[in-house]
């Protein structure tokens, strides 16, 4: 009887230790930024596998250091933020206007939609100018990192598609 009660005794440090192993482990379902499929300029599947959270997405969207589409869009449904931009659609009911995949799509790179817009690939790691050659000789020579994670994009398009008309 001695033995099996060590043997519980241990089960909860187990779990413990094997939802640590599993939690470092990187998702098997996330698309790497130069595996996303395009349709167009469209992404129809997610690159996590996994549902955005759109309260992250908010939190994204209106933060300096990660998307700040704010500081390009107008944001109605947030009237708590300031300076919001004007050089970017007005982005409520932007779920009525385009798809999930649409708008997956424009958060990932933009420029396959609109060829001339200045909105920022944001999960994107080559093909970039790099005019540091060109004035220092000093411009990095390996992979940018995206701006946003996977599950950041996936955040943005949760948010984006609660805003209806």
């Amino acid at each position: 009887m001695k033995s099996h009660v060590a043997h519980w005794a241990m089960a909860p440090a187990l779990a413990a230790a094997l939802a640590a192993a599993l939690a470092a482990l990187p998702a098997a379902a996330e698309t790497a930024p130069g595996g996303v499929a395009f349709d167009g300029g469209a992404v129809a599947a997610s690159l996590t596998g996994a549902p955005g959270d759109a309260t992250a997405g908010a939190t994204v969207m209106t933060t300096n250091a990660l998307g700040n589409c704010v500081a390009c869009h107008e944001l109605a449904a947030m009237p708590e933020v300031q300076f919001q931009g004007n050089i970017g659609p007005a982005l409520d009911g932007a779920a009525d206007r385009w798809t999930e995949a649409e708008l997956r799509g424009l958060v990932v790179n933009a420029k396959l939609t609109f060829e001339g817009t200045m909105m920022p690939a944001f999960y994107k790691t080559d093909g970039f100018i790099r005019p540091g050659d060109g004035y220092t000789g000093k411009a990095p020579t390996a992979e940018l990192p995206p701006v946003l994670t996977a599950q950041q994009v996936e955040d943005v398009v949760a948010y984006l598609l609660t805003l209806k008309e």
